[in-house]
């Protein structure tokens, strides 16, 4: 009789565990743009008229794509979305999701970026209490283009637990890997100097920083913030290798870390080791004998795809 007792005592406790294991992910969802022309921004590419074609038709079956992508996640418990155009098309992925319409809210601010790009995140609002939220903003040296996507941040409750998101997204290699290093280590340093305010207050203080940086994890601007950091994404953290394909190589570009404490401390916490490159086979496609993301557009033909990226993520345990 007590071996059964003991058995049913640990059965109920593994399935309390693993109904308060959540995810937390980022995803570069590729141009996630409205059709409306907004005189702000430089959105022509991405509206009725344009070469691309880009109709209501198009941006609802992207929205819908991007809820395919979030309904195999586990328990979404915050996503942070990269190249999106306002908070209008992030609410309108709430909005036509069954799964989160009237749970999840949304945290986004416009930046100043020429194309309009911004980032977002979204949170289960029926279990993350928003305390606060803002934006990192730094600029460019080339005065031509010196207008950039800023870092978006928040800070959350959880029971009697409080912790940071920050999501990113790093200025591009357009004008060449060492050319353009300069400008992201312009972000990382931004970065840097918010996360130091926060550890210098409170070195226990729970963070996970997220985002593209258009960089790999050895490159330098990236290891601004893994020295204080832990890395939770790896090449072995999915199928291919990376979260991008470039040239038929995979690469990692899209990151999650967090802070020492979000793996040693009470409360709220990372699952060790549980970083994760999605890669549903609805996301890869073939192209010239290589498997890449299915994305949206290839060069000016829709392809009615996912992202040029995909999606990574990790797990927390909410106690």
């Amino acid at each position: 009789m007590k071996h059964t007792l003991l058995l049913v005592i640990l059965i109920a406790n593994n399935i309390f565990f693993a109904q308060t294991e959540h995810t937390i992910a980022c995803y570069n969802v590729e141009n996630l743009f409205d059709t409306i022309d907004d005189p702000k921004k430089d959105d022509s590419e991405f509206l009725p008229g344009s070469a691309n074609l880009w109709n209501t038709s198009k941006y609802l079956e992207k929205i819908a794509h991007i809820n395919q992508v979030i309904d195999q996640m586990n328990n979404p418990l915050i996503v942070g979305f990269v190249e999106i155009e306002n908070a209008a098309v992030v609410r309108d992925v709430i909005k036509h999701s069954k799964k989160m319409n009237h749970k999840f809210g949304v945290v986004h601010y416009d930046s100043p970026d020429e194309r309009g790009i911004d980032v977002a995140m979204i949170y289960d609002s029926s279990t993350l209490k928003l305390l606060k939220s803002g934006f990192i903003r730094y600029a460019l040296p080339d005065s031509a283009h010196s207008k950039t996507r800023d870092i978006v941040w928040a800070k959350y409750k959880s029971g009697k637990d409080e912790f940071y998101a920050m999501v990113n997204h790093w200025p591009s290699r357009r004008s060449g890997e060492k050319e353009s290093e300069v400008n992201r280590m312009i972000a990382a340093n931004a970065a840097e100097k918010f996360i130091d305010s926060l550890m210098n207050i409170n070195q226990n203080t729970k963070i996970v920083f997220m985002g593209d940086l258009n960089d790999h994890p050895e490159d330098k601007a990236p290891q601004v913030i893994y020295k204080k950091m832990t890395q939770m994404i790896y090449p072995k953290s999915g199928e291919f290798g990376g979260s991008y394909c470039y040239k038929s190589q995979w690469e990692v570009l899209d990151h999650i870390m967090v802070s020492p404490a979000f793996l040693t401390q009470k409360g709220i916490k990372v699952v060790k080791d549980s970083g994760k490159i999605y890669s549903f086979p609805f996301l890869i496609t073939e192209y010239k004998g290589s498997k890449v993301p299915f994305r949206t557009y290839g060069s000016k033909e829709y392809l009615g795809g996912y992202s040029d990226h995909l999606p990574v993520s990790i797990q927390v345990v909410l106690k």
